[in-house]
């Protein structure tokens, strides 16, 4: 108790959106404290917020970001939301920790529905309503996060592949039987400590990992058939678990730069880790679809995100909403997603803008063979919602899921179905279902 009130303490001294200072700064700008977790998102924001000072001088902002851990700043902020003090202006919440905050009648959180009227037609309404609940909009976006398939060619076409045959995960499989047999080496992942392929074929074989209701369903037999799928890939050859437990951590970067694996289906947010940790393989990797099950519900899903939000109690709610809207909504905010984080927008007006999208020397067009937005514009139309992400029961789901489910499958060989019916148990004891 005492170490929780200390906290407490240490918040409320910390968060200036709580703060008694007066709304503007002797210069007429106003203070938003802003909190994230990547370093790179402040960088972005930073930017955003010198390019609103330009476009509206009458109404300047001064942005504070703080960086915090991943994990600590989402505890700092529910430890905040829990005692109304101490919160910042604006804060950045993954995705998979978003329902914890929109949980009740009455959020912690801003209804950002009006901000976001004016770029609505243009945005992605998937990815809007990945932070949305009963209609009202709680967070924007950074991104699309649509799956992609990212192949290593130098690699394939020395085993004999051609990726562009790969249209199906029995295309995949197929593929990666044969790479592996001709290589000795892995083709595509099974990750351990990330859930991102589960809820996608999931979601193409028409399932969710929650009923109507809201309770866990996580053996429903959609579940059960991409779990079963995954591990008959793996038995098989196809996929591999690989070093760091998900292709986005440091081990992996390096084993992927090395040419241990030849296939990663991951959102395309990931061309940033491509030109970031792997330079050895510029000029060699093309961008694909993802493979889609036999009359697949929907095409693709996004994967992973980051919603910004705005406390409700911030004294400065209406304008870090009318700035939070413009510097992830707009079309000027959206080319700079793309030029500077590598992002796919979810302004698809950007998608359209050729001068953008085929610039020959922008970074993630020089890297890759193919280029994103091609590959966008074929899936556009196929991309969905996955609902499950929504639940306010996502966040113990996923958690379970990265720490016992997909390992006791990927590394200890259980069954898709036994691993699964145990998962459904622990979670229906767990949330009371």
């Amino acid at each position: 108790m005492v170490v929780a009130a200390l906290a407490v303490t240490a918040l409320t001294a910390c968060g200036g959106g709580q703060q008694e200072a007066p709304a503007k700064n002797a210069d007429g700008s106003t203070t938003l404290d802003m909190w994230t977790f990547a370093d790179v998102h402040a960088t972005y924001y930073e930017e955003m917020a010198e390019r609103w000072n330009e476009a509206n001088p009458d109404n300047e902002i001064k942005l504070e970001v703080t960086v915090y851990p991943y994990d600590d700043m989402h505890n700092k902020l529910q430890l905040a939301v829990n005692s109304g003090e101490g919160l910042p202006d604006v804060v950045d919440i993954e995705v998979n920790k978003f329902a914890n905050f929109v949980k009740g009648e009455h959020p912690p959180l801003v209804d950002l529905t009006e901000a976001a009227a004016p770029y609505k037609d243009d945005i992605v309404q998937a990815r809007l309503d990945l932070y949305s609940k009963d209609g009202k909009v709680y967070g924007f976006p950074t991104h699309v996060g649509a799956f992609t398939t990212f192949y290593n060619t130098e690699a394939l076409e020395g085993a004999g592949i051609d990726y562009t045959t790969i249209k199906t995960w029995d295309d995949f499989k197929e593929a990666g039987v044969r790479y592996n047999e001709e290589t000795g080496k892995a083709f595509g992942v099974a990750s351990t400590s990330v859930m991102f392929l589960e809820p996608l074929i999931t979601a193409q074989l028409g399932g969710q990992f929650f009923d109507a209701d809201g309770n866990v369903q996580v053996n429903s037999p959609e579940v059960v058939e991409t779990l079963a799928m995954m591990k008959d890939m793996q038995d098989a050859g196809a996929i591999s678990t690989i070093p760091g437990g998900s292709p986005d951590s440091e081990e992996a970067y390096g084993a992927i730069n090395d040419g241990d694996y030849a296939a990663i289906v991951y959102p395309a947010w990931y061309t940033s880790r491509f030109v970031d940790y792997m330079p050895d393989l510029a000029g060699k990797v093309a961008i694909a679809p993802a493979p889609v099950t036999d009359d697949a519900v929907v095409q693709t899903i996004g994967g992973g995100g980051t919603g910004a939000s705005v406390p409700a109690v911030s004294p400065n709610k209406d304008l870090a909403a009318e700035w939070l809207a413009f510097a992830k909504l707009s079309p000027e905010a959206n080319v700079a997603v793309w030029q500077v984080l590598g992002f796919d927008p979810v302004n698809m007006a950007v998608w359209e803008d050729e001068d953008v999208t085929k610039d020959p020397e922008n970074k993630f067009n020089e890297y890759f063979q193919t280029n994103l937005f091609d590959v966008l514009g074929e899936v556009k139309d196929g991309i969905g919602h996955f609902e499950s992400f929504s639940d306010p029961n996502w966040p113990t789901v996923d958690d379970t899921f990265r720490t016992v489910t997909l390992n006791e499958i990927y590394e200890n060989g259980t069954s898709a179905q036994e691993a699964l019916d145990q998962t459904q148990a622990d979670l229906q004891n767990q949330l009371g279902q």
